[in-house]
């Protein structure tokens, strides 16, 4: 029996150079035993620092490997293996795919103490069948596959549920977040914190490792207790507040919720303290939603409105407040999305806003309540304001287009986008909103309200970040649709479209002021 040792649980490069060895020795894996504990006979046992034992830079498809046992070794069939990596011009040449370097790199990540012995089964296995990998049935392979994929869930669910706290009576101002993965992801998932917080000083707190970052540089250091990071601070009450005003009970689905808000996470979550009532409350918050109806504008506000919406030119609004554009709205038979719709739904911000936030169309919720943005998008608009220290409360929300665009399917009303007729028909309440309040700033959210806003189309991923003058004055700025990331399957890039949302939103607001 050989034995394998690692310096850590995520040791990947002592992995491969023992496993490089073993592989040049045909060892076959039912006569290996992994272990990261340390041998207390034995002060060699550890393989070499990358870049020291040779062999590191030119991965499997070149290295040259020979067994480095001695003839003494031989005679021991319980001897530790050593973790010098072949020397070059030494053995037969050892190849694997690519893909495997990636499945494994990620895979050693996972708690399973199976982890080192299966991806060495599937090593041994790959000389004899190259194209292993490609059989999706192969048993070793999807359950390779399968903690590939739970490491990608628990890198996800950090960055998605890491809570900073402000440390008291420090300098700088430094935050400190407590966190327990499900797999080793600490320091995999720090670049993500250092992309999204890169102006502050923080570190979080694992069981396995701590991660810091002191605004330019990201260093490690080895586990900790729950007990070093605060538990709570000031600003806590202000975060329950904000998360129990956005929290629409009318698309709570609570098996979901629980699904991709696990409960295992709820013990660090501020905001978890507020769930168990919150669902109580939801069924009958929602009948009162439904049941309240929308407020009902004068008869004056109303005729007037009904007559500019049936006979005004384009471009000829004389709308004198926003309530009026409200009011006309709801009369406005200038396409045929009002067939449809339960409403009009016009914006909503103070009258005279320095920025002005330009989505698609009103969706499921938006057309219910007739208020923009207060569905799942609108949460997610409200998190990345929130972040990009924007205050929803101070901006001018709209859509490009006022009615709900949909088909049903079942019970379900699925959203359809605006063609290019209807976009062009809603520019006259769009055009008189940005009249009356006369923005500085336009940030236009998504391809439709791209094409309204500028009047043509351009392409968001190149365009977003470059300020562009507007016909009316204002300067005019393009980013990415929340719902557009709520589409997005892979959390990697759903994470780096959501991170440029809060930057463009951070450009608007600076613009702005």
């Amino acid at each position: 029996m050989r034995v394998a040792r690692l310096e850590s649980e995520i040791d990947f490069d002592g992995w491969r150079v023992a496993a490089r060895v073993l592989r040049t020795e045909g060892v076959s894996p039912e006569a290996v035993v992994w272990t990261v504990e340390r041998d207390l006979f034995d002060q060699d046992l550890f393989p070499p620092p990358r870049g020291e034992g040779g062999g590191e830079a030119d991965g499997w498809g070149t290295v040259q490997g020979v067994s480095t046992a001695s003839p003494q070794d031989s005679s021991n069939p319980t001897r530790p293996l050593r973790g010098h990596p072949p020397h070059e011009g030494e053995g037969k040449i050892l190849t694997v795919p690519a893909a495997f370097i990636d499945l494994a790199q990620t895979v050693i990540l996972h708690r399973s103490p199976e982890r080192l012995a299966l991806l060495y089964r599937l090593l041994h296995r790959l000389e004899r069948q190259p194209r292993l990998l490609d059989n999706p049935a192969d048993a070793d392979v999807a359950k390779a596959r399968d903690m590939a994929k739970g490491v990608g869930r628990a890198i996800h669910k950090m960055h998605a549920f890491v809570r900073f706290r402000l440390v008291e009576d420090v300098t700088p101002e430094t935050y400190v977040a407590w966190f327990e993965p499900a797999h080793r992801v600490t320091e995999a998932a720090a670049p993500f914190f250092a992309r999204r917080f890169a102006n502050m000083n923080w570190s979080i707190l694992t069981p396995d490792a701590c991660v810091h970052w002191d605004g330019s540089t990201l260093t490690m250091s080895p586990g900790a207790d729950p007990a070093d990071a605060p538990s709570q601070d000031a600003q806590e009450e202000m975060w329950r507040t904000y998360y129990a005003s956005i929290f629409n009970p009318a698309r709570l689905n609570p098996a979901m919720m629980k699904q991709e808000m696990p409960k295992r996470y709820w013990r660090n979550l501020p905001e978890a303290a507020l769930i168990p009532d919150l669902i109580a409350k939801a069924q009958s918050r929602t009948e009162t939603m439904v049941a309240a109806q929308p407020t009902k504008p004068s008869d004056r506000v109303l005729k007037a409105a009904l007559k500019h919406a049936r006979d005004g030119s384009f471009g000829e609004s004389n709308l004198v407040n926003l309530e009026e554009v409200a009011a006309g709205i709801q009369v406005c038979r200038r396409c045929d999305l009002w067939r449809n719709a339960t409403q009009g739904v016009p914006g909503a911000g103070p009258a005279k806003a320095a920025l002005m936030i330009v989505g698609e169309q009103p969706g499921d919720q938006e057309d219910l309540q007739g208020i923009p943005f207060v569905g799942p998008a609108g949460q997610l608009l409200d998190r990345a304001m929130a972040e990009a220290g924007v205050p929803r409360d101070r901006v001018f929300v709209t859509n490009a287009v006022k009615h709900f665009k949909h088909e049903p399917r079942g019970k379900r009303r699925l959203h359809k986008t605006p063609d290019r007729g209807e976009v062009q028909a809603c520019r006259w309440w769009l055009d008189a909103e940005r009249r009356l309040v006369r923005p500085k700033v336009i940030l236009a959210l998504g391809a439709t309200a791209v094409q309204a806003v500028f009047g043509k189309a351009l392409p968001v991923g190149k365009t977003r970040g470059q300020r562009q003058a507007l016909d009316g004055g204002e300067q005019g700025l393009v980013s990415w649709h929340p719902s557009f990331m709520l589409r997005i399957p892979d959390p990697e890039a759903k994470d780096r479209a959501y991170a440029e949302l809060v930057e463009d939103l951070r450009q608007a607001w600076k613009l702005a002021g």
